[in-house]
């Protein structure tokens, strides 16, 4: 259910398998939209929640077929990230994982990502180096890590592993990255499809690098979380 919040709606925490939060996961928010619009909560107008990664925007265009969230601004520097090193954008550069070389790209939307530009990609690829990378010391507070493929000006496709989950079948904020790497590095167009094995997302990205994100919720149940779990043993 929602939490209180100040300065919106409401708040909203989402925790990772492994028991880590995540700052802010843009398709546990679409579904917490679909949660809120199911409650008669909100209606056809946006709305702001907050979520510890910031507050973000949201709207309910259709419950089913496309719940809007503004992730927020993608920012590409080193310090931000963060990533370690002296500070600059992270873009294009190498790294040596056990003697294998890959270029990546890192960037922030609220959280920690490495985009590893890649011919081909899949989910083997992703269960292989993904581990390494989101531990990799360059990477203090671990990183989600894409591995991204440019299928044209309008279309890429990626696989995630995902900082806390491991390998994951669709992430909004991973897609929200991969995008606005992918558009920095100039090989897509502002308005691109994202596609994931476990579905696909549109994403806007504005001029300052401003993510918009929207897509399907697939209702598949309810469950009762008690205050037991969040109790430290």
């Amino acid at each position: 259910g929602p939490l209180p919040s100040k300065s919106a709606l409401a708040g909203l925490r989402i925790f990772n398998p492994d028991g880590s939060e995540a700052e802010k996961s843009g398709n546990g928010i679409r579904i917490f939209c679909r949660h809120l619009w199911e409650r008669g909560s909100v209606g056809r107008e946006p709305f702001l929640l907050e979520t510890p990664g910031g507050i973000v925007r949201c709207r309910v265009r259709d419950p089913h077929d496309e719940i809007e969230v503004e992730m927020g601004t993608v920012n590409f520097w080193s310090d931000v990230i963060p990533v370690m090193g002296e500070r600059r954008e992270v873009l294009n550069e190498e790294l040596d994982i056990d003697g294998e070389r890959v270029r990546f790209s890192a960037a922030t939307i609220g959280n920690p990502h490495c985009v590893i530009l890649r011919e081909q990609v899949d989910a083997d690829l992703a269960k292989r180096l993904g581990p390494k990378i989101e531990r990799h010391s360059l990477f203090p507070n671990r990183t989600n890590v894409q591995f991204l493929k440019v299928l044209d000006q309008t279309k890429i496709q990626i696989e995630i592993w995902e900082r806390g989950a491991g390998y994951t079948l669709a992430s909004g904020s991973s897609s929200a990255a991969a995008a606005a790497v992918a558009r920095r590095l100039g090989l897509c167009d502002p308005n691109v499809q994202v596609q994931m094995p476990g579905g696909e997302l549109k994403i806007r990205i504005g001029e300052d690098f401003s993510i918009v994100l929207s897509g399907p919720v697939t209702k598949v149940g309810n469950g009762t979380i008690y205050d037991e779990i969040f109790q430290k043993t």
